[in-house]
């Protein structure tokens, strides 16, 4: 076969890989709008408690 039937062929063979990795890819942002059905669904993580104010009594108790 001529060389330029030889990349033909392999091009034609890695394109079904090719497809797969890029719907892989793809496949969350194409998925997201579809899941944004309305504006009340909203998860947050829960709120970090502040621990900033300890660190200034430890140290206000150990200078007096």
């Amino acid at each position: 076969m001529s060389p330029t039937i030889n990349t033909i062929a392999k091009t034609l063979s890695l394109l079904p890989r090719a497809a797969l990795v890029a719907l892989l890819i793809a496949a969350p942002a194409l998925v997201a709008p579809s899941l944004a059905g309305s504006k009340d669904t909203l998860i947050e993580a829960p709120a970090h408690k502040k621990m900033g104010a300890g660190l200034v009594i430890l140290v206000s108790l150990q200078r007096g």
